[in-house]
């Protein structure tokens, strides 16, 4: 989506005291100016040494957010790169809500584009500032001054940000700062520029969640059922009381499950080994995958909704009924957890007006009033020392705050007077945490003589993930959760009747967004059909594409021309060798165009992952080498799921634990990537995600060029492919 708000909603003010000038916004949204720096929570602030702060509304998890908004401050700032810092924003919704979602949070690919005009616009204003004052000092027009690394110039005159802070924040910030034209960008772009959070990072100083520290703390873990949705009818902690350093253990509000109190994380564990407890399992899931997966195959059968455009099911089945050929072909999707190198952990900390929640949290706007009102506090009492997280792939955002909750309710059961870190084991989260929800596709698609699609109905039965939570109002719609068809519903195909039906798996598992949601599994069936159809059409599957978006407007001009510029790079159709492949796909997903050619080898029977060559267009390139991180990374985790991982279940008990079950990509599976930018003048969009979609459909295409073998479900290691 396309962020277009107002410069003057979201600059506020040059406010300052003797030593600060902050650049920010009045909750109201209106401008001001005021000698109060802390009447504001800034975008942007200068100290009276010179140094300059962004303040960050978005954390960091890797994707390179401290390096993105920071660059887009030191541009229009034109500030030294090399001097400027950061610090995360404070939990306040009003001032630093995320524009796409009404509220504060990092997630869906935003973080750039929904702050490209408001951090540019905070540091323009501050410039004109100081740029303002001292031209006053100096006695010459503004324009008569220039600002190259933070030191501004006139003549044979030159001073630091830090000698101008005093009479510039007694200035009005301008409503409508003039921002710098493409061609002037110095930062913006380029190609070279070093991260800001690689330092800390490497040197071991950077500060994660599990890194913290409180004087005194006590650790805590909760023992949870082992079938979702099972609560708690007794325990037993005669065996754990002998564990060295065991503090206490409670039971968790609702009987979810017992807290265990230890000196440190491993007493905590070791005597949670040692409790005996009983569940009831009434209204738990007892099924087992295969159950739940003909439970699922079962209900496509009759779907609830028609989420596509067109709304009547008797469309494409008229238009398929007498075409010359029929594609039909019925895909699996297993469950799967998002497993970050960091698993959930934050501190509750007891202050002198309320607690302060040490964690590296990607939506503020939910840890904090669920931590307030568990524990009898008004939001604004909770404080958010936001800090690194390692990874997430969305766990760490989900509807009920889930390990915050948890930490708020074990803090008050010890007390509430000794800070509690609680600490998911890698074990807790992938039996019993969230998941990306199984799916099920099936789809019938006609052709005719010609080799032109006469019509496709598209069937997907998937678990729910926004009904129920917060963000049903506005993502699901006449029944259907966007978040299940998205990819396919509105796919920027200029496909003839096309429809698609929707049935809701249900489940009392927890579900929830993974690394790119619904397209995760939308684009591996839908470019999986195209290249059927193109094979029914006998039609090369790169024509086929170019010719379903020949009539799909702008989202057709820029999804063709980055499927031409990776095919071209892939060198598309030249010769291969023997037991050599390439496949091809395309998607659009958080408003970015991403084409992928994967080129594998075959031996002896097994799968080589040879080159993946991209190519991708996310409007104006930010930092070249972050995108490029991002793709590598992003195709990376798609590539680990879609080999070999799958949460399965026995009885309702997850059977995977660890990595030795639920195994991670390797380092001698990760191909030689290319990423190729569209250079683009259009704002920018998501990157985060836009890589993961389209990787597993292009390697099982290019699986079926090599090998005749289609795969069509997941993953593949469990399917009859064997990976080199």
């Amino acid at each position: 989506m396309t962020y277009q708000t107002s410069r003057r909603g979201f600059l506020t003010a040059a406010a300052a005291s003797a030593t600060i000038l902050a650049v920010g916004y009045r909750p109201d949204g209106v401008l001001a100016a005021t000698g109060e720096a802390a009447s504001l929570n800034p975008f942007v602030k200068i100290s009276g040494d010179g140094t300059v702060t962004a303040v960050l509304k978005h954390f960091e998890m890797g994707q390179g957010t401290t390096t993105g908004l920071t660059t887009l401050i030191a541009e229009e700032l034109d500030a030294d790169w090399s001097a400027i810092e950061f610090e995360f924003a404070p939990a306040d919704n009003k001032r630093y809500k995320n524009l796409a979602f009404g509220s504060q949070g990092t997630g869906g690919s935003t973080a750039i584009a929904n702050s490209f005009g408001q951090y540019r616009s905070a540091a323009a204003a501050a410039r004109a500032v100081i740029v303002q004052a001292a031209a006053a000092e100096w006695g010459v027009k503004p324009d008569a001054i220039s600002i190259e690394d933070g030191v501004l110039k006139s003549g044979n005159r030159s001073a630091g940000f830090g000698d101008f802070i005093t009479a510039a924040a007694k200035l009005d910030a301008p409503a409508e700062p003039t921002l710098k034209a493409p061609e002037d960008f110095r930062l913006i772009g380029k190609a070279t520029l070093p991260r800001k959070d690689s330092a800390a990072k490497t040197d071991g100083s950077a500060k994660f969640g599990l890194d913290m520290r409180v004087p005194g703390m006590a650790r805590a873990v909760i023992l949870r059922s082992p079938k979702f949705g099972g609560t708690l009818k007794s325990f037993d902690i005669g065996r754990a009381k002998k564990v060295s350093g065991f503090i206490d253990a409670k039971e968790m509000p609702g009987k979810s499950g017992v807290a265990i109190f230890g000196e440190t994380t491993w007493a905590a564990l070791s005597a949670r080994g040692e409790i005996n407890a009983e569940w009831d399992f009434s209204k738990a899931e007892t099924r087992g995958t295969d159950d739940m997966l003909a439970d699922a195959i079962k209900s496509l059968d009759a779907p609830s909704w028609q989420a596509g455009k067109e709304k009547d099911a008797g469309v494409s089945a008229k238009a398929i009924k007498g075409a010359a050929k029929t594609v039909e072909a019925e895909f699996h999707f297993p469950l799967l957890a998002h497993a970050p190198m960091e698993p959930s952990n934050c501190i509750i900390e007891k202050t002198a007006g309320g607690v302060t929640v040490h964690d590296g949290c990607q939506f503020p706007a939910l840890a904090q009033p669920t931590v307030a009102a568990i524990l009898g506090l008004k939001p604004e009492q909770v404080t958010v020392n936001t800090v690194y997280a390692g990874g997430s792939f969305g766990r760490r955002a989900n509807p009920t705050a889930d390990y915050q909750a948890e930490a708020a309710m074990a803090f008050a059961l010890l007390g509430g007077e000794r800070a509690v870190q609680l600490v998911w084991s890698r074990e807790d989260d992938i039996k019993g945490g969230y998941y990306r929800p199984m799916a099920v596709h099936k789809a019938r698609i006609g052709v005719d003589e010609d080799g032109n699609i006469t019509g496709w109905d598209h069937r997907i039965a998937s678990n729910s993930i926004m009904k129920g939570t917060p963000f049903e109002s506005f993502l699901v719609h006449d029944g259907v959760d966007h978040s299940s068809v998205e990819g396919a519903a509105d796919t920027p195909y200029a496909i003839p009747a096309m429809t698609v039906g929707l049935s809701d798996i249900t489940t009392p598992m927890r579900t929830l967004w993974w690394r790119s949601v619904g397209h995760t599994h939308s684009a591996y069936a839908m470019e999986s059909l195209v290249d059927m159809a193109a094979e029914a059409a006998g039609k090369d599957p790169l024509e086929m594409r170019l010719e379903l978006l020949k009539d799909a407007g702008a989202d057709g001009k820029r999804l063709s021309a980055v499927l031409k510029l990776a095919a071209e790079k892939a060198g598309w159709g030249g010769t291969l060798s023997q037991g050599r492949g390439r496949g091809i796909a395309l998607h659009k997903s958080f408003d970015s165009y991403v084409a992928e050619v994967v080129e594998v080898s075959v031996d002896d029977g097994d799968v080589r992952i040879e080159k993946v060559t991209c190519a991708v267009d996310c409007g104006i390139a930010i930092n070249p080498d972050v995108i490029k991180a991002q793709i590598e990374g992003g195709l990376g985790y798609g590539l680990g799921a879609i080999m070999r991982n799958h949460v399965t279940m026995t009885d309702g008990v997850v059977d995977q634990s660890n990595f030795p079950d639920y195994e991670p990509l390797r380092i001698t599976d990760m191909p030689a990537v290319e990423v190729h930018i569209v250079e683009s003048a259009e704002a920018p969009t998501g990157i985060g995600e836009p890589g993961t979609p389209p990787i597993g459909p292009a390697l099982a295409n290019a699986i079926y060029a090599a090998t005749g073998e289609r795969i069509t479900r997941l993953p593949m290691s469990e399917n009859g492919i064997s990976f080199a």
